[in-house]
């Protein structure tokens, strides 16, 4: 049966770009697999604890030798995992914060680089590709070639880096100049940001047809 991990890291609630698309995508993968089961995790609501001492010793040594503090922190890593290999897709919204991800989207990363559940200790091979990681990101700005900012997106630059060594390979369907309709400065700019917003649901629409229409 397909399953579906649904990710979200907007603080933003209701207002949220990353958010609105997430939501776009996951129904749109509904629509396609009917019987098809989601799980749904909330980075902004219920953060992931950072990495810490207990969880970086949990992975030099053996599981049978853990304190408390470690198996703990273990668990949380073992279940987090196990999330993703349950699932044939995960989508995640990453919206720009600072130049950066979220940090609660780096903590989750951070948790997922387990030798010995996503990748194998002897070969460092990746241990969770195979399954289609798209992630909804969504900018304030405009940063494209020949912006001011090109370039100062290290969110989009940093993910297919920081997750490389799992197996998984993300995907990116992006919208930009998402501040233009509150920001007064960026007036001007609206038209481009509709222009965006709607090419990526666009493409959003377009992700799951010949599998609805199979």
């Amino acid at each position: 049966m397909p399953h579906l991990l649904h990710l979200d890291s907007s603080i933003q609630g209701d207002r949220s770009v990353s958010r609105r698309l997430t939501a776009r995508a996951a129904s749109a993968w509904a629509a396609a697999h009917p019987g098809g089961t989601v799980t749904y995790r909330d980075l902004a609501d219920e953060p992931l604890p950072h990495l810490g001492a207990d969880a970086a010793a949990a992975r030099r040594v053996a599981v049978d030798q853990h304190t408390a503090g470690q198996a703990e922190a273990w668990e949380l890593t073992r279940r987090l995992v196990g999330e993703i290999e349950q699932a044939d897709t995960v989508i995640l919204g990453l919206p720009l914060y600072n130049f950066g991800p979220p940090s609660t989207v780096k903590a989750w990363v951070d948790h997922l680089v387990a030798p010995g559940l996503s990748l194998d200790r002897e070969t460092h091979e990746g241990l969770l590709g195979g399954r289609d990681f798209l992630v909804l990101a969504s900018r304030g700005g405009g940063y494209g070639a020949g912006t001011p900012r090109d370039g100062w997106d290290h969110a989009q630059q940093w993910l297919p880096h920081g997750i490389s060594l799992t197996g998984l390979e993300p995907r990116f369907i992006t919208a930009e100049l998402t501040l233009a309709d509150v920001t007064p400065a960026m007036a001007e700019l609206r038209p481009l940001a509709a222009e965006s917003l709607a090419a990526a649901e666009r493409e959003i629409d377009g992700l799951w047809v010949a599998v609805a229409g199979a």
